[in-house]
């Protein structure tokens, strides 16, 4: 069964096309009707007024603060009985998010997800082995659910048990492998300590959840031996599945025909120009149970225009460089993870694996950043290089530690990669 839907037009441009148009339209119209929390968030605009792009851009954003006040079900703008499932972002501090879902909203996620593996070449030939968690979190039963849509095997394994997951993998000859960065590394790297390539039958990679760089990505690819795919999406947006790389890898396609996607000025709050980084702001297009009008991700890319070697009708995402609220402010700097990633990538003498740590002793701030060796014994000329690299672009001079491969911790979820031990 083919589950692509072809669009009938080439949208390469954040210009709003009728049938989104249309489709916000529909939306708007019965909102503040079906939904308490919409009622409260657009008190006194009349949404029947919104009739062009320029007006739907008037309207509020909503942020993940706006959610947790609708703790537990204020989002729903369903009646409770359409409500089939609920999931809950996995952040670990504060009041959670709880998404509703109708079987409408579970069937839609499901299309869309089987939509990725299509892009990344999966066919219902394979066999899938899922290791993201299961439960309130979205990311493994999504990745079960596009799997089973397809018809390929699903092999859902869920996180952690190392030794059983291998065990599997061999055993049933898994073609495909759908995991986090960092536990797809600790697959590679467990895979080659135990000398068992020859018995792995992994063909691809479908890896999400985390922001993760090109090092990385090459490790994961060469030791591997696979072909790598990124997966986007977030629970509050149906979940994983939202868009995904093709084989061209130039950028992530993302299904508009559920989707409105725009990108920000973080800081402003002003859409930029196709080509430029911002903040990518997400309207869901036919969600039921818990539609979301221009949701602040805080996810960093950029518009990629131009049409796709691959000729989808679907547009492109860059990878996620990051979150615009995970900036790190450092004697007065403002420092973001990727920065430092970056200045790690120019050195081949390094490993993919690093670890930040912040602290303020003695009236100042610190940071120590520990970076994996990738096999060099000269660890003390590396960590001046490295400490000086960064002085010269950030403007201060970080404590650098070269460690051997290895020291760092593994993470069946995902990799903790800053620690600010200021506020701890």
């Amino acid at each position: 069964m083919r589950l692509l839907r072809i669009a009938t037009r080439k949208k390469t441009t954040m210009e709003m096309n009728p049938q989104q148009l249309e489709m916000i339209g529909n939306q708007l119209a019965t909102l503040k009707e079906r939904s308490p929390f919409y009622d409260k968030k657009f008190e006194g605009i009349d949404l029947g007024d919104v009739k062009t792009q320029a007006d739907f851009e008037k309207l509020p954003f909503s942020d993940k603060g706006d959610l947790r006040e609708a703790y537990p079900l204020g989002l729903a703008a369903v009646p409770q009985e359409k409500i089939v499932r609920i999931h809950s972002s996995s952040g670990t501090t504060g009041t959670p998010v709880i998404i509703p879902y109708t079987a409408k909203d579970v069937q839609d996620w499901a299309i869309q997800f089987a939509r990725c593996y299509e892009y990344a070449g999966v066919t219902p030939a394979d066999r899938v082995q899922i290791t993201p968690g299961y439960g309130l979190w979205t990311a493994g039963i999504g990745f079960q659910n596009g799997c089973e849509k397809l018809g390929a095997m699903a092999v859902p394994m869920g996180p952690g048990n190392t030794d059983k997951q291998l065990q599997m993998m061999m055993d049933l000859k898994s073609t495909v492998i759908c995991a986090t960065s960092s536990y797809a590394l600790l697959l590679a790297e467990e895979i080659e300590k135990r000398g068992i390539a020859d018995k792995i039958c992994l063909k691809k990679g479908v890896i999400g959840s985390e922001r993760w760089g090109e090092k990385m990505r090459e490790r994961i690819r060469t030791e591997l031996g696979i072909e790598l795919y990124d997966i986007y999406g977030l629970t509050e947006i149906y979940g994983p599945g939202i868009g995904i790389n093709c084989k061209y890898d130039t950028g992530m396609h993302y299904w508009d025909d559920y989707l409105y996607l725009e990108i920000i000025d973080p800081e402003t709050g002003k859409n930029v120009p196709d080509g430029e980084w911002g903040e990518i702001v997400i309207t869901t297009l036919v969600k039921e149970g818990a539609p979301l009008i221009r949701f602040r991700t805080h996810d960093l890319s950029r518009i990629i225009p131009g049409e796709c070697p691959c000729g989808s009708p679907f547009p492109r995402i860059d990878v996620i460089s990051g979150r615009s609220d995970d900036m790190m402010k450092i004697k007065g700097v403002n420092v973001f993870p990727k920065q430092i990633e970056e200045v790690l990538s120019l050195f081949p003498e390094l490993s993919s694996e690093y670890q930040i740590r912040i602290s303020h002793l003695d009236g100042r701030d610190s940071m120590r950043i520990y970076v994996e060796s990738s096999g060099t014994n000269d660890f003390k000329d590396i960590q001046k290089k490295v400490a000086e690299t960064i002085k010269s672009r950030i403007g201060f001079t970080p404590i650098v530690y070269v460690v051997e491969l290895g020291f760092l911790p593994r993470s069946e979820k995902k990799s903790k990669r800053v620690i600010d031990e200021r506020f701890s």
